[in-house]
C-alpha cells in the first residue's frame, strides 16, 4: 500500500508541475520578450510570415520542436495559454502521441477536444466500414 501511495504522490506532483508550468508566463515575457525561433519555421520566409494566419503552423511547431522560450513567445503572440489552448484544438493532422499527451496534460484538454483526434477517429471508422 505504501508503494502505491508513493507512486501516486509522485504522479500527482509531476501532474501539478506540468499544469503550473506556464503560470509565470506574463513575468517571463515582461522580463525577456522573445520571438518564436526562426529554426521552427525553416520552410517559410520568416520576415514576411503572417503569424496570425499561420497560427496553427506556429503552435504545432512549438509543440513538436519548440523550447520553453518558444512557448512564451507563442503565449505573447496569441493571448497567453488560453489563446494557445484554443489554437491547439484547431490543429489539423495527427500529433505524435507524446506531444498529444503533453498538450492534453498541460492545457487541460480531453482527446475529444483535439481536431487531430476526431479526424483520426473518423478515418478509423471509414476504413472499417
Amino acid at each position: 500500500m505504501t508503494l502505491f501511495l508513493s507512486k501516486h504522490l509522485i504522479y500527482k506532483k509531476k501532474y501539478h508541475y506540468l499544469c503550473d508550468m506556464f503560470q509565470d508566463w506574463k513575468k517571463k515575457i515582461k522580463d525577456n520578450p522573445q520571438a518564436v525561433s526562426k529554426q521552427l519555421l525553416w520552410d517559410v520566409d520568416y520576415d514576411t510570415f503572417d503569424f496570425q494566419k499561420g497560427r496553427r503552423l506556429v503552435v504545432r511547431r512549438v509543440i513538436e520542436r519548440g523550447w520553453e522560450n518558444d512557448y512564451y513567445a507563442a503565449f505573447n503572440l496569441y493571448g497567453g495559454p488560453k489563446g494557445v489552448r484554443e489554437i491547439i484544438k484547431e490543429i489539423p493532422g495527427q500529433l505524435h502521441p507524446k506531444d498529444e499527451t503533453f498538450v492534453r496534460t498541460v492545457f487541460n484538454l480531453k482527446k475529444e477536444d483535439l481536431q487531430c483526434y476526431t479526424k483520426k477517429q473518423l478515418k478509423a471508422k471509414h476504413l472499417t466500414s
